[in-house]
């Protein structure tokens, strides 16, 4: 059973930055493929990154290319999202999930979720 928790949301202008935190415990083959989710009030949940932990391709939604990063600590089984340039429309709880590859379209484990705001 793989387990998930997140870390690092808060409050921040326009324009700043926030690092979110996945740290993933249990069953790693089953958390190959690491994603970060969002869900803003009113709005259904959105892809934003995955990375794999195996090889290191990334791939994000063409909203948050060129201002997220996604990158994974093995050692520490710690995913994280670096988030610069941030926008209002950023707002929304994030959520990191896994799966044990690309292959599956479902991801198997979701974390909690933590809240980022983003004031103008």
């Amino acid at each position: 059973q793989v387990q998930l928790e997140e870390s690092g949301g808060g409050l921040v202008q326009a324009g700043g930055s926030l690092r979110l935190s996945c740290a993933a415990s249990g069953l790693t083959f089953s958390s190959r493929v690491m994603g970060w989710f969002r869900q803003a009030p009113g709005k259904e949940r959105e892809f934003v990154a995955a990375i794999s932990r195996i090889g290191g391709s990334t791939y994000y939604a063409d909203s948050v290319k060129g201002r997220f990063t996604i990158s994974a600590d093995n050692a520490k089984n710690t995913v994280y999202l670096q988030m610069n340039s941030l926008k209002p429309e950023d707002t929304a709880v994030y959520s990191c999930a896994a799966k044990s590859s690309f292959v599956r379209s479902d991801y198997d484990y979701w974390g909690q979720g933590t809240q980022v705001t983003v004031s103008s």
